[in-house]
């Protein structure tokens, strides 16, 4: 996340998100930082303990009153003031008004009726058609910067936010909500609940979707009937009159600031507050700042353990303060004048670090002392294999922090006036010494370990050594790129800088290659292919760093990886100690303190094997101070990644990985939760109210072409990275194509997908082209990769699948009839298929087709495949075929003939006879793929079955309430939960011991999760009545596709056959 904390939060990677957070003490603009907890989420700090959620009216709050739309509409259609409103009181809730917000007037209905009641009014006729557009496209009907800010805040403080709106339908399945979604735990809207405030019904939907009492709640609205029905139920109310005095009442309730929102910063607590009017002073006469009138905003960063960091909006400024903490404090620790001085020289000599401002060492000020610096924009890496960056972008990187290490250690000390900044010699004896006095003075045990290590550096200190700047943490998550480039924008976290042995900054670089991946608190490189990822070994890092700075090789360079094991372990025994005397600023922080042994025995085992790489004990020793969720006290972190040995099926090897398999979107690593944030983001604010402009389109003559704002869509999912994320990290084992995920980290990503039909294909994630795509990656020539993976992965094609055929049993591919016969340099391809899934898309450009090469050779060598270009003399597309009256344009079912189709030799796959082997191969994984998007559609189907019983009334009470709903309820959250564990270990075991030795759990699941689905869209329709058969709900369609895939890439039977087999030969 934002890492503007100093080196002593080194292992705060515990409680990092994300893989590239936009930042730098502060970023202007979009961050790409996706979290799931904040400081406080527990236990929100509120004057009003029993607070928890904070409830938005929209018209009013969030966006602009109504009532200006009302007198723009009165204005242009000469009606006299206050006409619209006055209408809307008199009729009351039997007026068309009301019962347009209640859902039981469509839009066409609304304006017929409350055209008559205008025109009875005003005694004339009026038209009222472009009312509601006047809303619907009005550039003025835009979110309070301020409101949308406040929002932010009171979700950074662990609050549930709820937006209760009384609303509209615009179509039977989309309502006027022109706010991002996803700033709302719940959402309310009178047109979908079917009442309207202030109907005391609306508040209790509203509260019990929050599973809160009415004492646990504020409501926001400007109404003051809807605010007194509220009271009256026992919530909070705040009457807004405009944003700004939402903003101050709000925050004098809860007692918060709740302003100046940025990603990754909290409220400050009350032990760190200072006061702002000195601040202001110190900003307007020190740093001659203008003054704009108010105070400044104060946010703290969030993450950190040592020197409090805060993020600063004064006026147009945006800027960063350190300073130390409150408190009784170990002695020379947290010296910001130390870090403020040593950058600002640096800056002066043209190393790349933040503008620096100014320091102030009067304490009278803000209590301790304190600088100010500028803000830096830019992308910093927190996890070090660089997730969804090129081999060249990886090396580029790596590279370029090298480089900037270089020009620190190359600075003329003299020059920067920096010779009193520290003693130059003796620099790793006195480091020592300086350590051991601040380890012996937060020690809470006695550790063997560090004993003999400590006892094992005393004995091996170098004797002689050069003095250059020393950063004194540097490491990759110190560094702020560009977003443009590779280049290093800013150098951070200066607080251990000093004079001394420079070698001792490139060992603290270079650490994350002696950890293991699998390391909760930094997860480092130590078992990772570096090769796969274009990441220079440590070799090559220790031989560009001497010829940069032209010194010789280095001897003994085990001796500064052991002490830097040491000095974290050190820096740990510090943070745990601060903490249990309430000094951190991070309420995790106490228990990093249990890393101290794990860190200590790994370098003793550098000690004593100085030619092999540490390896980390059973991690279940070293619990994170939490629930983990999961079955693995290391769940939670990133996924140890396989070797492509390690990936080869029916690999045995007791080399073999044998990572936990994640049981949640918690027990992921944190690049991995990120991805599954913005994924879920995406989906639900682009792609989800897509449904019923799809539909139309579905209606349209257009109906055979591309969806346009799904092809936008496309253009926006590549840009922020989620792209070709299908990828298997065992096929793709350099992520030269995709996103570098697991099976199985992607399964939770897959799962969002399969929420909406067009979620696969936004993503460039669908079928058939993931299959086809993988076989190419797998198969493929580099000339065939070329002409055809190339625009597939881009998007710019697509593809399909041609192996079953009418007059066959195709789910024995050995049935298969289609012919490929050699003529000279070409195959002729004769054959009927049909359920070609995308042959009827006008984009599909290229068809992998299966037929038999040699009839009489051995029965599982008979098979080929061969690519044939769409375009091709010979290829007849004869229809396009049904599921339930569904032809699922525009991609399509196709049945085809292929007559005489004569493609080049080059174009065959792998090789004659090898058709039934790719078969299965590209089979496997999309399979699980299928698997996946089912229970992210069985997901949606469950929760429109809740809704739409919560929402309805039958004989006297919801249907929720009525037994067998609740049963279906139940059974349904069963069955998904049962498949999708199932599901998780059949991924697991594709990337842990290869698809082949998964051949068994492959199949079982995809038994289980169609005829899941079927079952939970079946029990979600019968709930939704006659609604759940038509296209103004999903559901129908949904059910189809569950059917399908009872058949799609093999019938049950098939696998029930395999799994049957398989168990048999267990007993043999």
């Amino acid at each position: 996340m934002f890492r503007v904390s100093p080196l002593k939060r080194v292992f705060a990677q515990v409680w990092k998100q994300g893989h590239g957070s936009q930042c730098c003490l502060g970023v202007a603009g979009p961050r790409r930082i996706h979290s799931c907890s904040v400081l406080g989420a527990k236990n929100p700090s509120s004057k009003h303990k029993n607070i928890r959620c904070v409830i938005f009216d929209m018209g009013g709050v969030i966006l602009p009153n109504p009532l200006g739309v009302f007198q723009e509409f009165e204005v242009s259609n000469n009606l006299p003031e206050g006409t619209l409103l006055s209408v809307i009181k008199d009729r009351g809730d039997k007026g068309a008004w009301a019962l347009l917000e209640k859902g039981a007037y469509t839009s066409s209905e609304f304006v017929e009726h409350f055209g008559q009641e205008c025109s009875e009014k005003v005694g004339y006729n009026v038209n009222v058609s472009d009312l509601l557009p006047k809303f619907h496209y009005n550039p003025s009907v835009k979110p309070h910067p301020q409101i949308i800010d406040l929002i932010q805040c009171v979700r950074a403080e662990g609050f549930l936010t709820a937006l209760l709106t009384n609303n509209w339908l615009i179509h039977p399945t989309h309502s006027f909500l022109p706010l991002d979604r996803s700033l709302f735990d719940v959402i309310i809207e009178s047109a979908v609940v079917k009442c309207r405030k202030p109907d005391p019904r609306i508040y209790e939907i509203c509260l019990k979707q929050l599973r809160m009492n009415p004492q646990q709640a504020v409501f926001l609205d400007d109404i003051g009937i809807n605010l007194k029905s509220a009271k009256q139920l026992g919530i909070d109310t705040i009457k807004v009159t405009n944003p700004d005095q939402a903003v101050q009442d709000l925050e004098k309730l809860l007692g918060l600031s709740l302003q100046g929102y940025l990603k990754g910063t909290i409220s400050v607590p009350e032990r760190l507050r200072f006061s702002r009017e000195n601040l202001t002073t110190y900003l307007t006469e020190s740093l001659n700042l203008p003054h704009p009138g108010t105070l400044p905003h104060i946010r703290l960063f969030k993450h950190g353990m040592s020197n409090p960091t805060f993020y600063l909006k004064f006026g147009d400024n945006e800027l960063v303060l350190r300073k130390k903490p409150p408190g009784k404090l170990l002695p020379s620790a947290h010296a910001v004048d130390r870090e403020f001085r040593v950058m600002k020289a640096m800056e002066e000599q043209h190393v790349p670090v933040p503008p620096m401002l100014g320091m102030c060492d009067d304490t009278s000020v803000l209590g301790t002392e304190f600088y100010v610096m500028g803000l830096v924009p830019g992308v910093l890496y927190l996890d070090a294999l660089l997730p969804n960056k090129s081999d060249n972008e990886r090396h580029n990187i790596y590279t370029a922090m090298i480089d900037a290490l270089c020009k620190i250690h190359s600075v003329d000390i003299g020059k920067a006036n920096l010779d009193s900044f520290g003693k130059k010699d003796n620099y790793m004896k006195r480091n020592f010494s300086r350590w051991m006095k601040q380890y012996e003075n937060s020690k809470t045990e006695e550790i063997p370990a560090m004993n003999e290590i400590i006892k094992w550096i005393s004995e091996n200190l170098p004797e002689k050594g050069t003095t250059t700047v020393v950063h004194g943490d540097f490491r990759l998550d110190n560094l702020i790129y560009s977003d443009k480039s590779d280049d290093v924008l800013a150098v951070i976290d200066w607080e251990l800088s000093t004079l001394g042995d420079p070698l001792s900054d490139l060992a603290t670089c270079c650490f994350m290659y002696y950890v293991p991946s699998r390391l909760p608190i930094l997860p480092g490189l130590s078992d990772v292919a570096l090769t796969q990822y274009g990441i220079p070994s440590i070799d090559q890092i220790l031989t560009q760093y001497c010829s940069t700075r032209n010194i010789p090789p280095i001897e003994n360079w085990n001796f500064y990886v052991i002490y830097t094991f040491f000095r974290f372990a050190a820096i740990l025994q510090g943070v745990y100690k601060r903490a249990t005397v309430g000094q951190s600023t991070n309420t995790q922080a106490e228990s990093t303190g249990k890393y101290v042994k794990l860190l200590a025995q790994l370098g003793v085992q550098l000690i004593n094997n100085p030619k092999r790489k540490p390896q980390a004990p059973s991690l279940s020793e070293f619990p994170v101070g939490r629930r983990a969720f999961s079955t693995s006290a290391s769940s939670g972190y990133r996924q140890t990644p396989i070797s492509p040995q390690q990936h080869q099926p029916g690999a045995n090897s007791p080399n073999l990985v044998k990572s936990p398999m994640p049981l949640f979107v918690a027990s992921l690593s944190p690049r991995v939760q990120g991805l599954h944030e913005q994924v879920k983001e995406f989906v639900s604010e682009h792609v989800l109210p897509l449904e019923p402009v799809f539909l139309q389109h579905l209606t349209s003559d257009k109906r055979w072409t591309p969806f346009e704002p799904v092809e936008k869509l496309k253009v926006k999912a590549k840009q922020e990275g989620l792209w070709n994320l299908f990828m298997p990290l065992n096929i793709d084992t350099g992520a030269q194509y995709g996103a570098g995920l697991t099976n199985v980290e992607y399964t939770f990503l897959c799962e969002l997908m399969g929420t909406t039909q067009l979620a696969p294909e936004v993503f460039n994630c669908s079928a058939p082209d993931t299959g086809n795509m993988e076989v190419l990656v797998k198969y493929g020539t580099e000339d065939q990769k070329k002409k055809w993976l190339t625009p597939l992965l881009d998007g710019t094609i697509r593809s399909c699948f041609a192996m079953t055929e009418p007059q066959v049993a195709s789910s024995d591919a050995t049935n298969i009839e289609s012919s490929i016969v050699r003529d000279g340099n070409h195959f002729v391809i004769n054959g009927r298929k049909w359920w070609t899934s995308g042959a009827m898309d006008p984009r599909c450009r290229i068809c992998i087709f299966m037929g038999k090469t040699n009839p009489k050779g051995p029965k599982h060598a008979q098979q080929s495949m061969i690519l044939v270009p769409m375009d091709t003399e010979g290829v007849n597309i004869l229809r396009p075929l049904t599921v339930f009256g569904y032809d699922d344009a525009p991609v399509g079912h196709g049945e085809l003939v292929f007559q005489d189709v004569r493609v080049p030799v080059e174009n065959l796959l792998l090789g004659e006879g090898r058709g039934f082997e790719i078969a299965q191969g590209r089979l496997g994984p999309g399979r699980i793929h299928h698997c996946m998007r089912l229970i992210g559609m069985a997901e949606r189907a469950l929760s429109l079955m809740i809704t739409r019983s919560s929402n309805r009334v039958a004989f006297g009470k919801p249907l929720s309430e009525q037994g067998l709903v609740q049963a279906a309820i139940a059974e349904s959250r069963i069955d998904i939960d049962q498949a999708r564990l199932l599901v998780l270990k059949a991924a697991h075991m594709m990337d842990t011991v290869g698809n082949k030795a998964a051949a068994g759990e492959i199949a079982m699941i995809k038994v289980v999760a169609p005829n899941m689905a079927a079952r939970v869209i079946d029990r979600a329709i019968q709930i939704h009545g006659g609604a759940g058969l038509s296209s103004d709900f999903p559901l129908a369609s949904m059910y189809s596709w569950a059917r399908i895939l009872r058949l799609a890439d093999g019938p049950d039977e098939v696998h029930l056959q395999t799994v049957a087999k398989l168990e048999r030969k267990k007993h043999r």
